[in-house]
């Protein structure tokens, strides 16, 4: 694609507004992400075995908000795309790297946390230091595979929206194309979803099926150490339900996005509804720092 046709016909100030935007995001992401990794690297108190995986997903929000912001501000500004193809490529390849990691890493969040819940005594046999890095270096080699699949021609990595960002190619009619669309919205969206709202469903019914039953043995004196266990455990996996809630609002119109131009409507989709979803998702970025800031007592 020429230089000539990769720009649009759009307005100097929305390209302004959108660098302006990204600006925010990218500050926000990059300082937000680096003082939660600061904060669990110098508090030993919150160096616990779950908090591993709350680093590795602090972790990846600073490398796509690092990879991301400054490429895609750049842009804005010149209102085109300035960083050649080989740039397009590498842009795409850590934002889909950074996203899916991300997203992975609340299934595993998710699952940690069903599993502390609902079967706390083999979790305590299961739990060590080397399962926790093997899981994440699963998520990283999960996610990888993903990134790398449009760089090896199953689909590819091209300008999107106003022609100031780049993501793999969901708009074009080929099989191939469509397949990976298909399969990628599936294993790194849907499915994980379906296996997070499983777990938060069936800790909901432990949960109350538990405090049920404390309160029946209240009388018993083992039944407050029960209780407030109870209690640490399901304030984490709450925490943790609010940073998936807002991840996948961030993730989900673009998911929308992609399905719309799958299905063959790729037509309908304009570069504004192309770019609003790519920022969106780029801000699932800056949430966690806050929500941890707010809701968790020690990080706080």
């Amino acid at each position: 694609m020429s230089k000539e046709d990769r720009i649009l016909d759009i307005p100097d100030h929305v390209h302004y507004i959108t660098a302006f935007l990204i600006l925010i995001i990218g500050t926000l992401g990059v300082t937000g992400n680096a003082l939660v990794m600061f904060a669990f690297y110098s508090n030993k108190k919150l160096r616990s075995l779950p908090n591993y995986s709350i680093v590795n997903l602090a972790v990846s929000d600073f490398l796509m908000a690092i990879t991301q912001s400054p490429m895609f501000f750049i842009n804005c500004l010149f209102k085109e795309w300035m960083f050649e193809e080989l740039g397009c490529k590498i842009y795409a390849f850590c934002g889909a790297l950074f996203g899916i990691t991300s997203m992975i890493n609340l299934l595993v969040i998710s699952i940690d946390r069903y599993l502390v819940i609902t079967k706390p005594l083999q979790t305590i046999q299961w739990n060590s230091k080397h399962r926790t890095s093997l899981a994440i270096l699963c998520i990283w080699i999960y996610s990888l595979a993903w990134s790398l699949a449009p760089l090896i021609g199953w689909s590819s990595y091209i300008p999107e929206g106003l022609m100031t960002s780049c993501t793999w190619d969901y708009v074009s009619p080929s099989p191939t194309y469509k397949s990976y669309t298909m399969m990628l919205c599936c294993f790194v969206f849907f499915i994980p979803l379906a296996i997070i709202l499983y777990c938060y469903l069936v800790m909901f019914l432990s949960v109350r099926k538990a405090s049920r039953d404390l309160e029946w043995l209240s009388s018993q004196k083992s039944s407050f150490v029960k209780q407030q266990s109870m209690r640490s455990e399901w304030k984490l996996a709450k925490i943790a339900a609010v940073v998936i809630v807002v991840y996948v609002l961030s993730w989900a119109p673009y998911a929308c996005v992609t399905l719309i131009a799958w299905a063959g409507h790729a037509s309908i989709l304009t570069p504004y509804s192309k770019t609003l979803p790519a920022v969106i998702a780029k801000s699932s970025a800056i949430y966690n720092p806050f929500i941890y800031a707010i809701v968790h007592t020690k990080y706080r």
